[in-house]
């Protein structure tokens, strides 16, 4: 980029199971979960609220409580400056990555000088498809040229066509698990995590990550069913096609969907938030904030819509190209885990080594709070950065609709 947009800092919530009723964030309102991650920016960083010049947060579901701009609402919950301004928005699971480049751009641009960005996901308040859209919006008229299927038989169709077994996902599982115990064991992700209180009591509700079993074990693994076979066979095409018969019909080579997803090695469902602070270069000198890193490039594409999550590896080419680097100057990848499938294709698609990928785990293991991702990975990779005195990571999410986003951050 050609004019800096600085990460002054990032923080977030623990991930809590997204189970209502049983996960440890699952009675606190989302507009909370995120109202709070503000307090913790300010607190951590030292920014004044009043100097900030709009929030912007990614949401998925935006129904019920995650409905109403739930940006501007935690703003207010957070009882930061009535006059400043928020913005909530939906780029699917890639929108707290979205949330974060729109800030970046508006830095750089010289538009504002102060932006926090981030985005949240109560999973268990308000459930995937809470906005009964559908895949596609229900609309008819578009089903006639482009029949999409759920993201679990896109996978599948993935880990079909590139050959991967059964054994490798769960093998890929395992390591997320053990690679996250062994950072929430040493304490890695303490520089951003901050513990989620009771507004009511003031009690602290969670501090570490609910969601990651230190006890997965290889055969517990193989135990599990596939998720996604009664999905693969429900009946719903024009024609009574079934998803899997209608994926077949655009990638006929596969000859038949093998459903090697399941519950162990995709993404966990969870609730939680995050935010990041970015200033421009005259910010930064004009408020006295002290940078961390920098935005060196970012990116989005689409490919094709039906195998859907496949855009991760070209979007980081493009990502790359702009910042005038190669897969192999990236010091650490943080490659979003929606389904093991989708980071063994990208690392295999960039001949990356498996060592630089996700050393601290991922969403398998910590879970995929899905308007949250994108910024919890950001702070993940830079802290990871500044623990092993690296210089650059590229974090990437796949999306739904074909879409892919990738931003490349460097430590100044």
């Amino acid at each position: 980029m050609n004019f800096p947009a600085f990460i002054v800092d990032a923080v977030r919530t623990p991930r809590g199971r997204g189970k209502a009723g049983k996960g440890a964030l699952s009675n606190l309102h989302p507009q909370e979960l995120l109202a709070q991650s503000l307090h913790a920016l300010q607190k951590k960083s030292g920014l004044d609220p009043e100097k900030v010049d709009d929030v912007i947060a990614g949401v998925v579901s935006q129904a019920g409580e995650q409905g109403a701009n739930l940006a501007r609402n935690a703003v207010l919950a957070a009882r930061w400056p009535d006059g400043l301004s928020a913005v909530t928005l939906n780029r699917f699971c890639g929108s707290g990555l979205q949330a974060v480049n729109f800030a970046a751009m508006a830095v750089a641009s010289g538009a504002q000088d102060l932006v926090v960005a981030g985005g949240v996901e109560s999973m268990s308040r308000v459930p995937m498809g809470s906005d009964n859209g559908g895949i596609d919006g229900n609309n008819e008229e578009l089903r006639k040229r482009v029949f999409q299927v759920p993201q679990g038989i896109s996978a599948d169709l993935i880990a079909t066509l590139e050959g991967f077994s059964r054994e490798q996902l769960d093998a890929f599982a395992l390591r997320s698990q053990q690679k996250a115990a062994r950072a929430m064991e040493e304490g890695r992700f303490g520089k951003s995590l901050f513990a989620v209180k009771d507004p009511s009591t003031g009690k602290v509700v969670l501090e570490r990550d609910e969601n990651p079993r230190a006890d997965t074990t290889a055969e517990g693994l193989a135990s599990l069913k596939p998720a996604f076979v009664p999905m693969g066979e429900a009946q719903v095409g024009p024609n009574g096609e079934t998803f899997d018969q209608l994926a077949l019909k655009v990638y006929p080579a596969a000859k038949q969907v093998q459903h090697v997803h399941t519950a162990g090695n995709s993404s966990g469902i969870v609730d939680g938030a995050a935010v990041v602070a970015l200033a421009s270069e005259r910010g930064v000198k004009a408020m006295g904030l002290k940078p961390r890193a920098r935005i060196r490039a970012l990116a989005t594409l689409a490919t094709e819509p039906v195998i859907m999550l496949t855009a991760p590896a070209p979007v980081s080419l493009k990502a790359l190209k702009m910042a005038g680097m190669k897969a192999s100057d990236i010091d650490l990848w943080e490659i979003n885990e929606a389904f093991a499938a989708v980071v063994l294709q990208t690392q295999k698609k960039l001949g990356l080594d498996p060592e630089r990928v996700n050393v601290n785990g991922g969403a398998i293991a910590l879970g995929h709070p899905l308007g949250a991702t994108g910024a919890m990975l950001l702070g993940t990779a830079l802290d990871e950065l500044e623990r092993t005195n690296k210089q650059t990571a590229l974090i990437t999410l796949c999306i739904g609709g074909g879409q892919g986003i990738a931003t490349i951050i460097e430590r100044v």
